[in-house]
């Protein structure tokens, strides 16, 4: 990137600073939407802010796959204020699929963030799913900033180096997502690294191609600005001391037991 496009660039991104951002990662059960908002949710704790968060399973046991009941999702409330709750309204929504869209959509705010694995978007897909026409295409998603992306196919790109068979190489596309949203909301990968490296230490073809995959998402947010806004949320003003980010049935268990 040349000085004067650096220039430009910095003129064209805007910073905003939130108080309170409301976001939910869905897609299939296995496109590993419970692990890419468990991960964001450890960064924005690690940052300093207060977060609460809300897991959302799929209604089936192996459910078919791009099936609205097969849908699995995690919201993640993360703010610079002591907050109690998952929160309401999103103020962006990732969805992996089409199934995934139709079952989340309602819950996202009017001109909030929506952002789409367009190569998901098929014919085959939306009969999974019973939507009769493309929604990227016929004007129902208007009231939404609508970022559709081949986030399949620019994450086989980002890990092709590694000659991996497809299945695992499309399987870092959660983390080529989670690098996307980690640039819109001003976060380091820094952590996320660090539990890829430690998760896959003994698989080092995986633990690199989800590196490759996560950087390549930020890396993609960055310079092709997609985004002209990117999102600050700063530190919430919290006690000193130990914490732990536990679940509700962890909190429970601790409960029963002092």
């Amino acid at each position: 990137m040349s000085t004067s496009t650096v220039e430009e660039y910095a003129k064209t991104t805007q910073v905003e600073e939130l108080e309170t951002v409301t976001i939910r990662f869905c897609g299939d059960s296995g496109d590993g939407m419970q692990l890419t908002g468990t991960q964001f949710t450890s960064t924005a704790a690690i940052f300093g802010n207060d977060i609460s968060t809300l897991p959302d399973f799929p209604a089936e046991i192996r459910a078919p796959q791009g099936s609205l009941p097969g849908v699995s999702g995690f919201q993640l409330n993360f703010s610079s204020r002591e907050i109690h709750t998952p929160g309401d309204e999103l103020n962006a929504l990732v969805a992996m699929n089409p199934a995934a869209l139709k079952t989340n959509v309602a819950d996202l705010e009017q001109g909030g963030i929506l952002l789409v694995n367009e190569n998901e978007f098929n014919a085959a897909n939306f009969k999974k799913a019973s939507i009769a026409a493309n929604p990227l295409e016929d004007g129902s998603l208007s009231a939404y900033r609508l970022f559709k992306l081949p986030i399949t196919d620019l994450t086989l790109k980002a890990v092709e180096d590694f000659k991996l068979p497809f299945k695992i190489a499309e399987r870092a596309k959660n983390f080529y997502a989670l690098g996307l949203v980690y640039w819109l909301y001003d976060r380091s990968l820094e952590q996320t690294e660090t539990w890829i490296q430690e998760k896959f230490g003994n698989k080092p073809e995986i633990a690199s191609s989800n590196l490759a995959a996560l950087r390549a998402g930020f890396n993609y947010a960055d310079t092709t600005e997609i985004f002209t806004t990117h999102y600050r949320v700063s530190k919430a003003k919290i006690s000193p001391g130990k914490y732990r980010n536990i679940t509700g049935n962890q909190a429970t268990a601790i409960g029963f037991i002092t």
